[in-house]
């Protein structure tokens, strides 16, 4: 904000058309580091550390970083082949914490969540009926400001992670 001519936006956040025409892939990184507010990163981080933290303390920092980051990055990659002419900053790390939902839900499906601390719904359910809306956000006419293929994005390349079993601690330990 404070310097208008170096915008923080069009060059770190994720432009589909200028990754193509300018090759500005570091944005495929550099966007999950923006955010559009103080609720945005307050809510993001607020469900990294609500979920996140048993992920961090099962798999260990290294394994829940390479996950964290393949989620993101993986939803950048989805965002990018979905809009690949878009001129439309996206920004904001929901895809990684998409990533972070759905691994908590494969991992702890009967957790219960208390949403806005009174009605208990458990883990998958929860995760569930966020992907359904962002369908069916997704498929709608009107633009809301919110990237809904960049959070499916994340949530699918989770789930598929997941069950590739990718991580390190498979391909270190003795057979």
């Amino acid at each position: 904000m404070l310097l208008p001519a170096f915008n923080l936006e069009r060059n770190f956040g994720l432009v589909p058309y200028a990754v193509v025409h300018s090759f500005a892939v570091w944005q495929l990184v550099s966007y999950m580091f923006l955010h559009g507010g103080f609720m945005h990163i307050f809510f993001n981080m607020f469900a990294l550390y609500m979920f996140g933290t048993d992920l961090e303390r099962q798999w260990g920092t290294r394994e829940f970083l390479k996950f964290y980051f393949i989620a993101g990055i993986g939803a950048a990659v989805i965002t990018f082949l979905l809009q690949v002419n878009s001129l439309v900053p996206v920004i904001g790390a929901s895809g990684a914490i998409y990533g972070i939902l759905v691994a908590f839900a494969v991992l702890y499906p009967n957790r219960l969540v208390y949403i806005w601390f009174l009605f208990p719904i458990k883990v998958k359910y929860l995760v569930m009926i966020l992907i359904g809306l962002g369908v069916l956000a997704s498929w709608s006419q009107h633009s809301d400001g919110i990237a809904h293929f960049t959070h499916l994005g994340g949530a699918l390349i989770g789930y598929l992670y997941l069950k590739a079993d990718w991580r390190l601690v498979r391909w270190l330990s003795p057979i």
